[in-house]
């Protein structure tokens, strides 16, 4: 291959896919965002739609073909739980780039691979979804991320059901109300309760990501002071830290090693009050060092293609 080495990064997530390109020397060169490849809401023609129209909106920025691409991963959302999916989303990314130097992997992958720069340690994604993942000594492990319909504790889409869920008990008497009551109300454009029915599970029902944008309704109560509200972002913080000991053990820390551990993913990155508990939980722990986010995960992604491309040929 002559020319510039281009690296492709694909971070896939339940609301958005971003596409980030770096050259030879980790500099940024070109970067789009477009509609989510979570193939379980929009199909796998929307997923395939998807990573076709970023794939060449980068190619266009750079004024290359997909043949420059010197190597690309693919992080996309619920890689590696279909096995009968799994094979058509991979020829789906091989079909937009026309060669096969590339690699997919599941969206978790983008967040460890950009918050630790691709170093050993754990990375808890709490976004629209949540799901853990890390690697040390050439092992790798990931805990949660079963799907929206029975986990993704923690998660952007949780907390707004857990919020909902506490809405119709303020509604009926079963909790005193508060501004979690008010606020879903005011989000939702309620003429009485009951429509949050027909809002959430009618015909014209709330998808998941949208589901996953009234989080913030539970984050503004518990600002307010609503105690319920509050304890939400508590039992999320329970939640991410016991998938922070579950990856811990399944990678082999030792008792006392210190594990580093960041995090991505808009609750974590945006709430401070479920990240500051649950840099709570870790601390009383011990054996954690939390740190910063060092990338976003698209870039993330596109390190990571680096690394699986091996060393960069001599130029010339």
């Amino acid at each position: 291959m002559s020319g510039p080495l281009y690296y492709l990064g694909v971070d896939g997530g339940g609301t958005k896919t971003e596409f980030l390109c770096i050259d030879a020397t980790g500099a940024i060169v070109a970067r789009h965002r477009g509609p989510t490849a979570y193939h379980l809401q929009v199909g796998v023609d929307g997923a395939t739609a998807a990573i076709g129209a970023g794939v060449t909106a980068i190619c266009q920025t750079l004024a290359i073909t997909p043949a420059d691409i010197a190597f690309a991963f693919f992080g996309l959302p619920a890689y590696g739980e279909d096995s009968v999916i799994d094979p058509t989303l991979e020829r789906a990314c091989g079909v937009a780039l026309g060669h096969q130097r590339y690699h997919c992997g599941n969206d978790m992958v983008c967040g460890w691979a950009g918050s630790l720069d691709c170093a050993d340690g754990l990375n808890l994604v709490a976004g629209t979804g949540s799901i853990g993942y890390g690697e040390r000594q050439g092992k790798s492990a990931r805990i949660g991320g079963w799907g929206e319909v029975f986990s993704d504790e923690g998660s952007a889409y949780w907390i707004a059901v857990q919020g909902l869920n506490a809405f119709t008990r303020m509604s009926d008497g079963r909790l005193p109300g508060g501004p979690l009551h008010a606020g879903f109300v005011a989000a939702l454009s309620l003429r009485s309760d009951l429509d949050i029915c027909a809002r959430i599970m009618g015909p014209n029902g709330l998808p998941r990501d949208a589901i996953a944008a009234l989080a913030p309704v539970v984050a503004q109560a518990a600002a307010d002071g609503d105690r319920v509200a509050i304890a939400i972002h508590q039992r999320a913080a329970d939640e991410l830290a016991a998938m922070a000991d579950a990856l811990r053990n399944t990678l082999g820390f030792a008792p006392g090693e210190e594990a580093l551990i960041s995090w991505s993913g808009g609750v974590l990155t945006n709430v401070a009050a479920v990240r500051d508990a649950l840099e709570e939980r870790l601390a009383a722990r011990g054996g954690y060092r939390m740190v910063a986010p060092r990338h976003s995960p698209a870039y993330g992604a596109a390190r990571y293609a680096a690394r699986l491309a091996g060393p960069a040929p001599p130029s010339g």
